[in-house]
């Protein structure tokens, strides 16, 4: 199955870059690149691609903005696509609320070329690309500065107690397999954990798994 990619980024040159990391890749297909957010929404709603690939900081419609408004389709469509943001990590204001708008994870901009295409691959397929390097340490770092209204903590009641242990990991950004061994269980049984966890609170992916156990206060930043 092939994977279409929209690129939305307001440099050239990062598009066209990505562009042709990508379209060498078997597998995939770049169907579109956009200059800025609303070209992005725009043609992801034509073009309907698999992932769109968010610029967090763009002229007119930012990533965020862009992203937000493609999580949530108008009635007349069902489409809601992936989206890859693309942060430079130290100074994008907009980290903790993409998370919240509905992104899948992020890639810094100065990624490798193999880092580009396995996060699109990881992302396509339905996972959430949630580095404990990268995506711990902005959730933290833009928690503690501006902290996110909590959201009330007996939505976790509906957790058996193993279940609330594997969410307080995920959200401390452990993997499956440090899960497993914190918790001395075997690594497919925090992935079972972990569905039952996102199928319990109706969350799409990993990422807003991490989100929750910020809002709701079960996960501390620095904690």
């Amino acid at each position: 199955m092939t994977i279409s990619v929209l690129i939305a980024d307001d440099q050239a040159m990062v598009r066209a870059g990505f562009a042709a990391v990508l379209a060498a890749q078997d597998g995939i297909e770049v169907v579109g690149q956009a200059a800025d957010g609303d070209q992005a929404v725009a043609m992801a709603h034509e073009l309907r691609p698999d992932v769109v690939v968010m610029d967090v900081r763009m002229p007119g419609r930012n990533g965020l903005e862009a992203t937000r408004d493609l999580q949530t389709p108008p009635r007349s469509s069902d489409y809601v696509p992936r989206v890859l943001m693309l942060t430079t990590f130290d100074i994008d204001d907009y980290v903790y609320e993409a998370l919240r708008a509905g992104a899948s994870g992020f890639l810094l901009k100065d990624a490798t070329p193999e880092e580009l295409v396995a996060a699109v691959r990881i992302v396509a397929g339905g996972d959430a690309l949630l580095a404990p390097s990268v995506t711990r340490r902005l959730i933290e770092d833009f928690a503690r500065s501006a902290p996110p209204p909590r959201i009330d903590a007996t939505r976790l009641s509906e957790l058996t107690e193993r279940e609330r242990e594997v969410l307080t990991l995920v959200g401390r950004g452990f993997s499956n397999t440090e899960i497993a061994a914190a918790l001395f269980i075997a690594e497919q049984t925090v992935k079972t954990h972990v569905s039952k966890i996102l199928s319990k609170l109706g969350l799409r992916d990993r990422v807003h798994a991490v989100v929750l156990a910020y809002d709701t206060g079960l996960v501390q930043p620095g904690s």
